[in-house]
């Protein structure tokens, strides 16, 4: 096979904090089978000589761009995808170390016209044998997570469509980018992918995740005040502009009296604050919620009643713990959406 016969991919990764493993996912990146990799790094504010080492290295492979402050994983990767030419698009984060053959399988997936979007096994790093996502699910409130976290990576060994990838490591070919218009900066960070998926499937492409496209990811997860801020922010975000007039109609009693409950774990877990503010950002952007939606609504090719089935309306407990009684009005909510998804 000659040279020219080998796909292009170019990757985007981010740099931010103290990096201990920008190394590691570099290496593991430029060590890819099977593509002709280009690397674009984003430095939204590393610490440390974690970029300085990067920059030293004499690769034309590389790239470093350096915005001068923090743009968030959605600014920063649009940024990183403007510089790149590569036919392939592919995100890592810059904690996950993707196996040799990881984005080549992730390539050939996008081979299919009809698929948008893919993202791989990622397995926790620590642990490889356990899943840290195989493709994230969103419930008809709008939440997402890290999908079937903890179980045996030997469970998932099957090719599958999923509601959401995940951003730790996922590949979209550029026209298909270029034509979803990449991730809406105002999200910052969190959900993007959720956000990013959700439109694929609006416009009749799927989103597959690929067992052969493994990556070891070490995975953190945090309740900090912003990213709790940040994560109930985008999850209105995404519900005012992503879902259909009748969808909100239906789900309007459930969304309000979740929004109560939820204000009390907020308030129980020390985030009530962030709570209030992700309400304020909502009634402070009226005017750029509403012409996000008019954009995502207009260029929809799929009604939410072909969609009903990647919603789920089970919380996962390993990831999104309930507070007493949660339970019993889960089962409330699940016969509630029995009883309406036929009318979405």
């Amino acid at each position: 096979m000659s040279s020219t016969d080998v796909p292009r991919v170019a990757v985007v990764m981010l740099a931010y904090g103290p990096e201990p493993y920008l190394d590691d996912a570099v290496d593991a990146v430029l060590a890819s089978t099977g593509v002709d990799v280009d690397l674009v790094l984003v430095d939204n504010g590393a610490v440390g000589d974690a970029v300085g080492r990067l920059r030293a290295r004499d690769d034309d492979r590389v790239r470093v761009l350096v915005p001068g402050r923090n743009l968030g994983f959605t600014g920063g990767v649009n940024l990183g995808v403007a510089q790149t030419t590569a036919p392939v698009v592919a995100l890592v984060n810059s904690d996950a170390v993707v196996q040799p053959a990881a984005l080549a399988e992730l390539v050939r997936a996008l081979d299919d016209p009809a698929v948008g979007l893919v993202s791989g096994l990622v397995r926790l790093a620590d642990e490889p044998a356990l899943v840290n996502t195989v493709g994230n699910p969103v419930h008809l409130l709008g939440l997402s997570w890290a999908g079937h976290m903890g179980e045996p990576t030997g469970d998932h060994q099957a090719p599958a469509e999923v509601a959401s990838v995940t951003g730790a490591t996922m590949a979209v070919r550029r026209s298909v980018w270029d034509a979803l218009g990449g991730f809406p900066e105002e999200y910052f960070a969190y959900l993007e992918d959720l956000e990013l998926s959700w439109r694929a499937w609006q416009r009749g492409l799927r989103v597959r995740y690929v067992p052969t496209a493994v990556s070891d990811h070490h995975y953190e997860f945090s309740r900090s005040p912003l990213k709790m801020y940040l994560v109930d922010r985008n999850r209105l975000i995404f519900v005012l502009t992503c879902y259909a007039p009748r969808t909100l109609a239906l789900l309007a009693l459930p969304l309000l009296a979740f929004d109560v409950a939820l204000l009390a774990v907020a308030l129980a877990q020390g985030w009530g604050r962030q709570w209030w503010r992700a309400r304020v950002w909502v009634l402070g952007h009226v005017g750029w919620l509403r012409a996000r939606r008019r954009a995502v609504q207009s260029a929809r090719l799929v009604p939410d009643s072909a969609l009903v089935d990647l919603w789920t309306d089970r919380f996962d407990p390993t990831q999104l713990a309930l507070p007493p009684g949660g339970r019993a009005i889960e089962k409330v909510l699940q016969a509630y959406w029995r009883l309406v998804r036929r009318a979405v």
